[in-house]
């Protein structure tokens, strides 16, 4: 770059910057943050357990926002500082340093305004994820073991805790299902991106003949709904099974019948859970599941109706993936609801689908 190109740069920069100052009401984000963190201070605030978990997420997701925003017009007001250092002095090693930090507050914006575009129902919300293998075995249960890595790598990455809930293994490799949840600051906001059908095209290492094989896993995202949202689950709509528990290399094992599965009848909606060693536990986990995925429903329900109003023609099934990973003849992951495609498989493989998430909620925006 120029530096005439750098002072360009920094000047739209500039303007989104300000554009954030006025979407984010900063004011009124900082008077709740004064008014959060004295609330904190009272001697019965940890009476309700749950009820303080919530203000204290409430004021961390506050102050992210907060202090990024100060963060980054920081870092612009100390570039426009280099870049008259830099026309005043002619130095090419301070040039090099400057074209590098205006990448990277570029970068740092860009992630910035995608956090800004979280802004749905429950799109804060943790999330709970769920794998599930199509047909084909071992292939596509291997297949579903490596989007779960893939997940954990990624909820790793941006320090989200992550919990499983329910775990089958495969019987020869992979996972039969798999069901994680993922505690973290909009979770489920980026999550959503993913949810559907992801395939994968590759020489299978369980084919003594070396042929290609193309696999299917299907993931499902839900955001976990807190007791205070109204999903009305009536008791003579639900079944409720005990079983003993089993995990992977033995985790979750114990003698008794911990493990809890509920199925709402009227929608043939099941969901399992064996995370706790308490049945009772797992069973209130189990419902808070069954809630998030009876309001998911909901949405795409509604989705559904207004895409059937503009005359949309949406299909369902294996045939309509999401996103597929190439392994052989070529390297490359496309996702096809926005043509973006990434030649790394590796990197994406390792968690690095932030590209995807982020060209996905941009296509979002009306």
């Amino acid at each position: 770059m120029e530096l005439a190109e750098i002072r360009n740069e920094l000047d739209k920069m500039r303007t989104r910057i300000e554009d954030f100052r006025g979407s984010l009401d900063l004011d009124e984000k900082r008077a709740k943050i004064k008014e959060l963190d004295l609330r904190m201070t009272e001697p019965e605030f940890w009476n309700d357990q749950n009820e303080a978990q919530k203000v204290i997420n409430e004021v961390n997701g506050l102050k992210g926002y907060v202090n990024k925003f100060e963060e980054l017009e920081e870092s612009l007001d100390n570039l426009e500082v280099s870049h008259e250092l830099v026309k005043e002095e002619n130095d090419q090693e301070l040039f090099a340093e400057l074209e590098q930090d205006v990448s990277k507050l570029r970068e740092a914006i860009d992630q910035f305004e995608l956090q800004m575009l979280l802004s749905e129902p429950y799109d804060a919300n943790n999330a709970i994820l769920e794998l599930h293998p199509g047909a084909g075995g071992t292939e596509s249960q291997d297949w579903a073991s490596m989007l779960l890595r893939m997940y954990q790598r990624w909820a790793e990455e941006k320090d989200f805790k992550v919990e499983t809930l329910d775990y089958l293994p495969g019987e020869e490799a992979g996972v039969k299902s798999v069901t994680l949840l993922i505690k973290g600051h909009n979770a489920y906001g980026y999550l959503k991106a993913e949810k559907g059908v992801h395939r994968l095209v590759r020489i299978s290492p369980f084919d003594s003949s070396g042929r290609r094989h193309t696999s299917f896993a299907s993931c499902e995202i839900m955001p976990e709904l807190s007791d205070d949202v109204d999903i009305e689950v009536k008791q003579e709509d639900i079944k409720v099974d005990t079983y003993r528990a089993s995990g992977a290399g033995g985790q979750h094992v114990n003698t008794t019948d911990s493990a809890v599965r509920i199925t709402h009848v009227p929608t043939n909606t099941i969901v399992t859970c064996q995370n706790e060693r308490s049945q009772i536990k797992n069973r209130e986990a189990a419902m808070k599941m069954l809630k998030s995925k009876l309001y998911q429903q909901e949405i795409e329900k509604q989705q559904e109706e207004l895409a059937e109003i503009r005359g949309e023609q949406k299909e369902i099934g294996w045939g309509s993936q999401i996103r597929s990973y190439v392994f052989h003849p070529y390297s490359m992951v496309k996702d096809h609801r926005t043509n973006k495609e990434i030649g790394n498989t590796q990197g994406v493989m390792d968690g690095g689908i932030d590209p995807f998430i982020d060209a996905y909620l941009r296509s979002q925006i009306q």
